[in-house]
């Protein structure tokens, strides 16, 4: 059995898409998966990364094209009523749910369709509170989202995440591979299934030489 970790934060579109998606791409397989949500703002940072909302026409472009994956493989996505959001008080709600930083599906899936399914605001008070509801049989007993326990998980899953090279999300670490985006899907299958590609070839990609002075 191969085990994945999913790095997840719920602002992105393409997270919502490949969690969707996940089961069905690893049908036959075994294989288990953690989930572990992160801040993408810091990580973004961590690498001078303005991210596609700091790019005016890619950030247009970004909404298209995610919208456009949500209707052409019938998963469903509606952009927020607004975007970028700051994501926290959703990580945090989950990470509630949570002793070590990770989560359950069940969780990320509540959390995930908050964000990308009917189309209205994300940090809504009075949605943020039904979510809280509905997660409320999850989440650790006397433990509240604003809890510095909480945040140190956040902050943990987050710094780990970046010492491991992780960039961007979604993110899918098998045995040490990082693979990243929602297009990524088919390799994490082939690595899953123990495709001889990931041996020297993954190794020898990555081995380009720089052309440009950096």
């Amino acid at each position: 059995m191969k085990h994945i970790t999913f790095y997840l934060d719920f602002v992105s579109p393409y997270a919502w898409l490949a969690f969707e998606r996940l089961p069905e791409t690893l049908k036959g397989l075994s294989y288990s998966v953690e989930y572990r949500p992160v801040l993408l703002g810091a990580l973004l940072q961590v690498h001078g990364n303005p991210g596609p909302a700091g790019i005016a026409p890619k950030r247009e472009w970004t909404y298209r094209h995610a919208s456009w994956l949500g209707h052409s493989t019938g998963i469903g996505l509606q952009m927020p009523a607004r975007h970028p959001f700051n994501p926290l008080p959703l990580l945090r709600q989950a990470l509630a749910c949570s002793t070590d930083g990770s989560i359950n599906r069940f969780v990320a899936e509540r959390v995930l369709r908050h964000v990308w399914l009917g189309g209205q605001d994300a940090l809504d008070p009075a949605r943020l509170e039904a979510l809280a509801q509905a997660l409320a049989p999850q989440i650790r007993p006397g433990v509240e989202p604003s809890s510095e326990s909480v945040k140190a998980l956040l902050r943990t899953n987050t710094e780990a995440a970046a010492a491991r090279g992780v960039f961007g999300v979604p993110a899918f670490e098998v045995e040490g591979k990082l693979l990243w985006g929602f297009d990524s899907l088919p390799m994490l299958r082939a690595c899953v299934s123990g495709d001889p590609w990931f041996g020297e070839p993954w190794d020898a990609a990555a081995r380009v030489a720089q052309g440009l002075r950096t």
